[in-house]
């Protein structure tokens, strides 16, 4: 990675990382261990005793006062005179940096690292070493390395800021924070071409954007928002920034993560105290020990992953949330929906959990119905949070209403482009987000504790024109009434009426004509539409003309179009003709029933007449025949004399002729 300046000027004053022994009137060779104790190499017996936690220095007072303020005071200001013993177990750095201080104190020569300075940083500033004690003391020292050495490098800069987490406030109070991700800021926005690389042993030709990615999610939350605050400033791609805190996520919260066990080993930088140990730099020499990750020394334990309590995984959402880029597709809509469930979950705050679902609004069109499918973790009746995808929908339609009223208040911007291209974008996206509501509302239509009113609420919430097709919204009204068996028959009907059976495909209505739990009406309804297509399409057909260059209008496809091309006057009688029409072919039956039953009767008259004319005729019958013989010629002679005046008689004066009965109704 980034060279060390210890690697490339190493001839700077402390570019071998030590600090060189000086003369001092004490001798000494070194300091001894015994089990929790420090003693120095000396023939001069110790007569100061400092503990900090449970580890013990015996050492000598004169080297110590005459290069630390702070113990010079506690000596000296006391009332006892005879002190020789004190605890400093408030020291930054524990025992670690302060063994390092008491060397320096003595002139044994201290490696300064990118693991120890830090620490030794601050507890210089504790001890308060000085230039008004001596010249070039501790506080000189470190602060020199830290600026020539590790600033100028970013993977010690990297590894600074990783052991500053266990030195607040002190790290924070002495800029070394800042300072280490302003750093790693400007490198990381520093054009690759222009950077000497030490990666794998061999130069690399092109470097990958995010580069940069793995070496900062190492760190502890507040850091990695103080370089990504930093790096932002630098003027970063707003998309790097968003795969970046994604990339964080992914590898700290468990939720997210598409292995739950990916996590950060130790096992992957350098073992602690080895590097200390070992090297005299304060990087790792050697470019052939680099392997590709970060070699880190780490002072202070860090918890697992996997045990990692509710509220720090709490703070690390909040935290992220906060320094998400409020540009537009900087992130998935998959990462935020994953963030807004562990969001929920453990309760994080509810100002960032309203901020984190408007951004889900913003590009909800990208989500997918997995993603959607939230659990209800608190008191709700329903397996699944419909509310929240009730306000992630009202979130999408204000985000829609906004992006096509504001390009109205600047006409005089290519007007002609946002029409053909911005609002295509935007019906593209209502119908896809469409898509995505009805198979979520067929999903959780299965639940039977969903009610109807957020049902119907959830499905009406999208305007008529985003969906071209109600299949979906069919099928999830299927799935409700198959797990709703208990629904009155107004219930089924209020639930049908968010439904347009004009929009239903072939399939959907031969479906639909055969399903038993749909009202009666809405079954009408669909055979109706089927006949209005069929109808549309027979007269389009009709109405085409073989010449291509000739042009014609079709005829509506739908009711509701024929509606809107009428005049209102026609629309509002609507609803009263279709009655009218109902009553008159229920008259019509009712007539042709009486007709049959009046020429039923008529028939029966005709055969007894006939019968009465077969019997044996008497002289009376005779009588009688031959008078009904007469008023027969009588009959025809009046006939034709009609027959004659007829063109000369009005109409209104026409006489009725006696009706011949026949056996037809036609």
């Amino acid at each position: 990675m980034w060279d060390s300046e210890s690697e490339s000027n190493g001839g700077r004053e402390y570019g071998n990382g030590t600090l060189p022994a000086t003369k001092h009137g004490l001798k000494t060779d070194g300091f001894e261990q015994r089990g929790h104790s420090w003693f120095v190499a000396t023939d001069i017996p110790s007569d100061f005793l400092v503990q900090i936690g449970e580890v013990s220095f015996h050492l000598h007072k004169y080297p110590l006062i005459s290069r630390c303020g702070k113990l010079s005071r506690i000596i000296y200001d006391t009332h006892d005179g005879e002190l020789n013993k004190t605890s400093l177990d408030d020291l930054p750095g524990g025992a670690e940096s302060f063994e390092l201080a008491s060397k320096f104190c003595y002139g044994i020569a201290v490696d300064l690292t990118a693991a120890n300075i830090s620490g030794l940083r601050c507890a210089a500033e504790y001890l308060e070493m000085t230039e008004d004690l001596e010249e070039g003391n501790l506080i000189f020292k470190t602060e020199a390395f830290l600026s020539y050495v590790v600033l100028s490098s970013w993977r010690d800069s990297i590894i600074v800021l990783k052991s500053c987490e266990d030195l607040s406030p002190w790290a924070e109070n002495l800029q070394i924070v800042r300072r280490c991700s302003e750093s790693i800021a400007w490198k990381a926005c520093a054009n690759p071409k222009g950077i000497k690389w030490n990666y794998t042993g061999r130069p690399v030709k092109v470097m990958p954007p995010d580069w940069w990615f793995e070496d900062v999610s190492i760190l502890r939350i507040d850091h990695f928002v103080r370089v990504i605050t930093a790096i932002r400033v630098k003027g970063m791609r707003f998309e790097l920034l968003g795969a970046s805190i994604m990339h964080y996520a992914t590898k700290w919260i468990p939720g997210i993560a598409k292995d739950s066990s990916a996590g950060i080993t130790m096992d992957e930088f350098a073992n602690t105290g080895n590097i200390s140990k070992e090297t005299s730099s304060s990087t790792i020499s050697g470019a052939g020990s680099w392997k590709g990750g970060l070699h880190l020394v780490i002072s202070g334990n860090k918890e697992d992953q996997e045990t990692m309590k509710a509220k720090d995984q709490r703070m690390i959402i909040e935290s992220l949330i906060s320094i998400i880029p409020p540009q537009r597709d900087c992130v998935s809509c998959s990462f935020l929906l994953k963030l807004l469930r562990i969001s929920n979950m453990l309760k994080v705050a509810p100002a960032l959990v309203t901020e984190l679902e408007k951004r889900v609004g913003m590009q909800f069109e990208q989500a997918t119905l997995s993603d959607l499918l939230i659990p209800s973790y608190h008191k709700s009746e329903t397996v699944y949070d419909v509310d929240l995808v009730q306000r992630l929908l009202e979130h999408f339609l204000v985000q829609e209403q906004t992006e096509c009223a504001s390009p109205s208040m600047q006409a005089y911007v290519d007007k002609s482009t946002y029409d053909e291209s911005q609002r295509g974008d935007a019906s593209n996206a209502k119908m896809r987000v469409a898509r995505l509501v009805d198979s979520y509302l067929t999903e959780i239509a299965r639940d039977r504790n969903l009610s109807l009113t957020k049902f119907q609420v959830l499905a009406e919430a999208l305007p008529e024109s985003a969906r071209t097709c109600d299949d979906g919204l069919y099928r999830a009204i299927d799935s409700y009434l198959k797990a709703h068996a208990t629904l009155s028959e107004h219930e089924r009907k209020r639930l049908c009426r968010v439904m347009d059976c004009q929009k239903l495909s072939i399939d959907a209505c031969m479906h639909a004509a055969q399903n038993e739990r749909l009202p009666l009406r809405v079954v009408v309804q669909v055979l109706f539409s089927e006949q209005v297509k069929i109808s549309n399409a027979i007269a389009n057909n009709s109405l085409k003309d073989p010449a291509p260059d000739q042009n014609y209008q079709p005829m509506v496809s739908t009711r509701k179009s024929l509606l809107e091309g009428t005049p209102q006057s026609f629309q509002e009688g609507w609803t009263t003709a279709k009655k009218d029409i109902n009553t008159l072919k229920f008259e019509l039956d009712t007539v042709k029933t009486k007709y049959v039953k009046l020429q039923n009767e008529m028939e029966s008259l005709q055969r007894q007449f006939d019968k009465m004319m077969t019997k044996p005729k008497n002289s009376s019958s005779s009588a009688w025949t031959s008078g009904w013989k007469k008023l027969s010629r009588l009959a025809k002679m009046n006939n034709l004399e009609n027959d004659d005046s007829s063109d000369q008689l009005a109409p209104d004066q026409t006489r009725k002729a006696p009706r011949r009965w026949r056996n037809s109704i036609s």
